[in-house]
């Protein structure tokens, strides 16, 4: 068999598989919205778990630590040691807070005005504000930044209020082990709905691949126009799931916008990426082709030409 005759068989069978697609609208488009749910829901998943791992960059200045000076530190010195502090590999900011603008704060806030003006003199000291870099905000990287300004001379105390970042790494990770989980079921699903549309489709066309089979039609020949019938499904299943997916960032763009502004973030939700974009319609077609032929391999083998 030549190359072109390969080429044009496949071409037919193609054609031939839309066009069965094309001529029952109703049941194609059921078939297609099962297809694409079940698709949507750990791409989804896997899309809120890309963007809350973009958003710790994006949030990176929720993450900050406070350098304690020791007492005798003048704000003089502060001011130097900030400027040493910008210096440092992972800062992103620095803010000096003298003794004088804490003890307002802290009055402000806590509510013993009256019992602050009673102290004879002000115990609070200068404070160095630390900002890290989107990158550093992670907790090894924040833990390293910690231990650099403990060993100042000039630092007292250090606080790195790191337990949230240790929460949120948890979460992640467990969500990325869902997406995983939830990937394995719903791929198994999407096959299990594609095998069992095959195999009524088979089952309806008994008669017509019996006639095929007479007049020397193998297996494969029967098969073909099922593989891409399956593939077709993938494809507008995976569009579907894409279109679904894009509708749902779209309407939460401005409320999560307006969340990460208060933040002090300009982080802004984003839809699926190029790699995972193909990576969905290359899985889906994939498990389209997958679930057709383990269906047709199944079932043609009953199908003989009666005598």
């Amino acid at each position: 068999m030549t190359l072109s005759t390969l080429a044009t068989r496949h071409t037919q069978a193609l054609l031939g598989a839309l066009g069965r697609l094309a001529r029952a609208p109703l049941a194609t488009v059921l078939t297609l919205l099962v297809i694409g749910l079940a698709l949507a829901l750990p791409a989804a998943l896997g899309l809120l778990v890309r963007n809350a791992e973009s958003a710790t960059g994006g949030f990176g200045r929720a993450v900050d630590m406070s350098v304690y000076l020791k007492s005798g530190v003048s704000l003089a010195r502060a001011d130097e040691l900030a400027v040493n502090a910008r210096a440092v590999p992972g800062v992103a900011a620095v803010k000096v807070i003298s003794a004088a603008e804490g003890l307002q704060q802290f009055r402000q806030y806590s509510g013993f005005g009256a019992a602050l003006d009673a102290l004879p003199s002000n115990p609070l000291p200068n404070v160095l504000r630390i900002v890290p870099r989107p990158r550093s905000s992670g907790i090894t990287a924040l833990e390293g930044l910690r231990r650099t300004f403990a060993r100042w001379p000039e630092v007292g105390m250090v606080q790195l209020d790191a337990q949230w970042v240790l929460r949120f790494d948890a979460i992640l990770a467990l969500a990325r082990r869902l997406v995983s989980i939830a990937a394995v079921l719903f791929g198994a699903g999407v096959l299990a709905v594609i095998g069992n549309t095959i195999r009524l489709e088979i089952l309806n066309r008994r008669d017509e691949i019996e006639v095929t089979k007479l007049v020397g039609g193998s297996n494969a020949f029967v098969r073909r126009p099922f593989l891409y019938t399956g593939m077709l499904y993938g494809f507008g299943g995976a569009l579907l799931a894409w279109a679904v997916l894009e509708g749902a960032v779209l309407g939460l763009q401005a409320p999560v916008a307006h969340l990460a502004s208060l933040y002090g973030s300009g982080f802004a939700l984003t839809g699926l990426a190029g790699r995972e974009l193909a990576a969905l319609f290359c899985g889906s077609m994939a498990l389209g082709w997958l679930g057709a032929w383990l269906s047709a391999h199944r079932h043609l083998r009953d199908i003989e030409p009666r005598a």
